[in-house]
This record gives C-alpha cells, sequence and structure tokens, in this order.
C-alpha cells in the first residue's frame, strides 16, 4: 500500500492545497493530510481548528485521512508506514526551499521519497498568508477557501478588521 503525507501548516486550507489533496488522493492508496505545529509561525487557528476545517472539507475523499505532527517529518514518516511526501509548488520560488527540505528527508531516510506537485494554475498565486490578509480586511475569499473556511475566516476576524473600525 502506498502512503503518502501532505504535510503543511494550512492556516487556513485554500483550494490551492485542496488541489494538491485531491490529485495526490488519485495517485497514492492513502494520503495523510497532517497540520504541522511550526514555532516560526504564528497562526490564526489553532491545530486543532485547522484539523477539523480540513477534515471537513475532505470528508468526501475516501482514502484521506488528517493529522497532526511536531518534530522531524521523517520521525513522523516512520510511525505512519508512509513511504511518500507530497509537496505542492506554486512557482520557481517554492521549488528552492522544498528541494533543500526534500535532500535532507533524503538524507535521514533514502526509501521516502518526495513527490511535487504543481498548484493548477488557477490558483499559483494563492497562499495562506495571502488569504488571511484579505480576510482581515473583510473582503471575499470566496473563490480562495471552501466556504466553511470563509466563515471560520469571518469569525476569526469579527470586529478585527479595518473595514469595522472606520
Amino acid at each position: 500500500m502506498s502512503i503518502a503525507v501532505c504535510p503543511g501548516s494550512f492556516d487556513p486550507v485554500t483550494y490551492g492545497h485542496l488541489d494538491i489533496i485531491n490529485r495526490g488522493a488519485k495517485v497514492f492508496d492513502k494520503v495523510i493530510v497532517s497540520v504541522l505545529t511550526n514555532r516560526t509561525k504564528s497562526p490564526i487557528f489553532t491545530v486543532e481548528e485547522r484539523l477539523e476545517l480540513l477534515r471537513e472539507v475532505t470528508k468526501d475523499i475516501p482514502n484521506v485521512e488528517v493529522d497532526s505532527f511536531q518534530g522531524l517529518l521523517i520521525d513522523y514518516m516512520h510511525t505512519k508506514g508512509a513511504n511518500a511526501i507530497i509537496k505542492g509548488l506554486r512557482a520557481v520560488s517554492d521549488f528552492e526551499y522544498e528541494m533543500q527540505m526534500a535532500s535532507i528527508n533524503r538524507l535521514l531516510d533514502k526509501k521516502i521519497e518526495t513527490f511535487f506537485m504543481m498548484t493548477n494554475n488557477q490558483f499559483s498565486f494563492l497562499s495562506s498568508s495571502i488569504v488571511k490578509e484579505v480576510a482581515k480586511y473583510d473582503a471575499d475569499v470566496s473563490s480562495l477557501v471552501p466556504p466553511v473556511v470563509e466563515q471560520a475566516l469571518k469569525v476569526k476576524f469579527k470586529g478585527a478588521s479595518p473595514k469595522a473600525q472606520l
């Protein structure tokens, strides 16, 4: 059985993420979408909230599991019996960083492969950071995130919007 892990912060999950998750689920027997607790980022959603949102937006993909982890991805892969990592790439600028990560992961375990998937062109500009910035100003993010995520963003930013303060 081929088991792949699709790691990320998913703060919040976007249509770009879902594009990669859906396509990965067509290639691998099982895809574990795993929220990484990244100490270098300041998330707006807790890990539990991100897990809940991911479970909701992937509930119709039968071979997708949602989980979280801390520490090294390779260690997590071993606990899950996974043999592949799925990483989405939006632009050439993503490649340099992701190549470094793939190289260190390969050094740590030669049996685990990293698969890069180019995102659909319509999502090539999309990042969680952009979504948060747009949502903070109470702008329409419905073309960027699923409805449940859009609603969660509205709740998070309720009363914090610069528009609301005018």
